[in-house]
């Protein structure tokens, strides 16, 4: 979480960072309360996330991040649009590994706070099972949106991985290149030291 917004804050071109959980968790929406999310889920520990949406189980999840700053023409987008293009290429990657991901064109009910118990309008659906939500927060110098995946059975991270990277190279003309983590390291460690491992803010509400 401090490294996406270490990247929100600081990057300089559009970025796509893959990452994995190396235990379980949960992380919730900036303006969830934490007694309730408390309640909803026995995933310890708990994160607040800087942006919006309810609450993520990191069990079993495949995560990503996106970083758009202040001048690209994906910040430009309103969220309800932001969020359908990203979804259309989440979906596109899943029907090249002969998944049949598709868009939600309404909404279902889910249970207070938990982002997979039910879907929105523009979530990815395999039949009638949401496996791909997002969050975003956008600021003055850019746009995050925040992804998670709850995979097919059958479909492979890395292979998935790949295809998403080779649709947006088909899609949007995109030529990929190595971010020096390094260049966001002290800003990351920064706000996991002062925000993201404090309780206080965790449960600031």
């Amino acid at each position: 979480m401090a490294l996406d917004e270490a990247l929100l804050l600081h990057a300089t071109r559009p970025t796509l960072r893959f990452y994995s959980w190396v235990e379980p968790a949960a992380t919730f929406g900036y303006f969830q309360k934490y007694e309730e999310v408390a309640k909803a889920t026995q995933l310890r520990p708990l994160i607040r996330r800087c942006t919006g949406g309810g609450i993520v189980p990191h069990d079993h999840d495949w995560t990503y991040s996106l970083v758009f700053p202040a001048g690209t023409a994906w910040f430009a987008l309103k969220a309800e649009a932001s969020y359908q293009r990203v979804h259309e290429w989440v979906c596109e990657s899943f029907r090249r590994q002969e998944q049949p991901a598709k868009l939600a064109d309404c909404c279902h009910a889910s249970t207070p706070g938990s982002c997979f118990s039910g879907f929105e309008k523009h979530d990815v659906l395999l039949g009638d099972r949401k496996i791909a939500g997002a969050a975003q927060r956008r600021v003055r110098s850019g746009l995050l949106i925040q992804g998670s995946i709850q995979p097919p059975e059958d479909s492979g991270r890395s292979d998935w991985e790949r295809e998403f990277t080779s649709e947006a190279e088909k899609r949007f003309a995109v030529g990929w290149e190595e971010v020096n983590e390094e260049l966001f390291r002290a800003s990351a460690q920064s706000l996991e030291r002062d925000k993201y491992r404090r309780d206080d803010y965790n449960r600031r509400r």
